[in-house]
């Protein structure tokens, strides 16, 4: 979680240091940070030395996402991202998934090491490819009139909000309980240095780091909670479900990574498919629709899987879900672009970028949360387990052992219902929230995605950036 947090917290400062610099530059220094992380994190001897690493691989891989999505902003005409960002919407879906299913298996066969040398090839690869392939015009202002203008204060009350407001909520019910006072005071101070800042960047700030004009429409605003809500319930579905197979079917970790391939079955296809779509006929409401619906019509289903589904009907129940989910991933990002000004495009491709990551790590809190409460009601309803009600409704990754080296057949069946029942409102919630952006989605406004092919190439108020000139250059 210490990745995922600062991974998250940069995003929208990469994007605008992006816009001084230049994204180039940009880039290097990202994979330079995930590679300074990897081989940290990879030489650790102790856990202090370990979070430090994670937290540099996280700064890196956040900048990383969030600049691969500006330059193909930069480089494609609005009418022809679709397909493009279904294409890194699938290499994330098959990312997030393999990622486990190979730390497992180096965990398990050679040393937990290797899950972070596995990175040096690609990132090495990248270092070399990016300097000689990566051609893009865009030319910046004064980087010293910009470092003058830029929003330092803005930038400190984000970065300390964000932080203040995940950080508990990776250790709400594992460290400390959600009522202790060391949760509920740093969301209240995270919560509290949002508002600040909102009005900070509002009333205050030269050049706010994130202009609120980003969000000046209905669907600029619906399509950035639909990101959160995106990132919310992938998330729950790739972390939650391995422990089902691990716990109830009593697999290793490394078969219960392969049971997320159903998920990418369906959702690494479909992002492609979607993006391609989109491009062809201009439109991205109706994939939208179709996603929301999907989604919450598949996660609906896999809340009907209990201790006793067999694993093949778990399989086609999972193809559901990785199918609608696979839509929004081009679907999203689409809308918020269609719905920006040109000038204002970097940064919110940047935020959706950022709430995405945010709506991962409320995920698995809020998945975890929802998880402990009915885990600990469906065990008082065991007699012979009652009294052990608080130990056995700890976090779901802790339960999975205590589950799996249960002395009792009878205990350790009652514990796998428990479990399996418990799973499944975690499932019910993500529903629940899937269907909260299906009626919202039916707000989404369609705009032309031919307008910058007929404008020409958009240009932003740092610098240019450019249509299809850019994308002959990068040939």
């Amino acid at each position: 979680m210490t990745e995922s947090l600062c991974s998250t917290v940069f995003q929208p400062s990469f994007g605008s240091f992006s816009n001084i610099f230049g994204r180039k530059p940009v880039v290097l220094i990202a994979l330079v940070f995930f590679l300074v992380g990897a081989i940290v994190s990879g030489t650790s001897t102790n856990l202090p030395t370990l979070l430090i690493g994670r937290s540099i691989q996280g700064v890196g891989g956040g900048g990383i996402i969030t600049l691969i999505e500006i330059i193909i902003t930069d480089l494609i005409p609005l009418r022809l991202r679709g397909q493009y960002f279904g294409l890194i919407g699938s290499m994330l879906g098959i990312g997030s998934a393999i990622g486990p299913l190979l730390g497992a298996g180096c965990s398990e066969r050679v040393s937990w090491r290797w899950i972070f040398y596995i990175n040096l090839p690609f990132i090495g690869g990248a270092l070399v490819l990016v300097p000689l392939c990566l051609r893009v015009l865009f030319t910046p202002k004064s980087v010293r009139m910009q470092l003058l203008r830029y929003d330092y204060v803005g930038t400190f009350l984000f970065i300390t909000s964000t932080v203040s407001f995940l950080t508990p909520l990776t250790w709400g019910g594992v460290m400390y309980p959600w009522q202790s006072f060391r949760t509920l005071v740093p969301l209240c101070i995270g919560a509290a240095g949002f508002i600040a800042f909102i009005i900070y960047d509002i009333y205050a700030a030269a050049d706010p780091l994130i202009p609120m004009s980003i969000f000046g429409s209905p669907t600029a605003m619906i399509s950035y909670f639909g990101a959160v809500v995106h990132g919310f319930a992938i998330w729950c579905l790739l972390y939650y479900f391995p422990f089902y197979f691990e716990a109830v079917k009593e697999y290793s970790p490394v078969l219960a990574g392969v049971s997320l391939f159903p998920i990418l079955l369906t959702l690494a296809p479909s992002a492609v498919v979607c993006g391609r779509l989109i491009t062809k006929t201009g439109r991205y409401q109706l994939a939208i629709w179709a996603g929301w619906t999907i989604s919450a019509l598949g996660m609906g289903l896999l809340s009907r899987v209990k201790a006793d589904t067999s694993t093949l009907g778990c399989v086609f129940l999972m193809l559901i879900p990785g199918l609608g989910l696979g839509i929004l991933f081009p679907g999203v990002i689409v809308a918020v672009q269609a719905s920006a000004t040109p000038g204002q495009l970097p940064i919110a491709v940047a935020m959706c970028s950022f709430f995405r990551s945010f709506g991962q790590s409320i995920g698995v809190a809020i998945g975890g949360a929802v998880f402990q409460n009915r885990m600990r009601a469906n065990i008082l309803t065991y007699p012979a387990l009652a009294s052990h009600a608080d130990d056995y409704s700890k976090n779901a990754a802790e339960v999975v052992h205590i589950v799996r080296e249960c002395p009792d057949a009878m205990m350790k069946r009652d514990l796998q219902i428990a479990y399996s029942d418990s799973l499944r409102t975690v499932w019910a919630v993500c529903c629940a929230v899937l269907g909260c952006s299906m009626f919202l989605s039916a707000f989404t406004q369609e705009y032309d995605l031919n307008r910058a092919m007929q404008d020409g190439p958009e240009s932003t108020d740092e610098g240019v950036s450019g249509g299809e000139q850019s994308r002959d250059k990068a040939m």
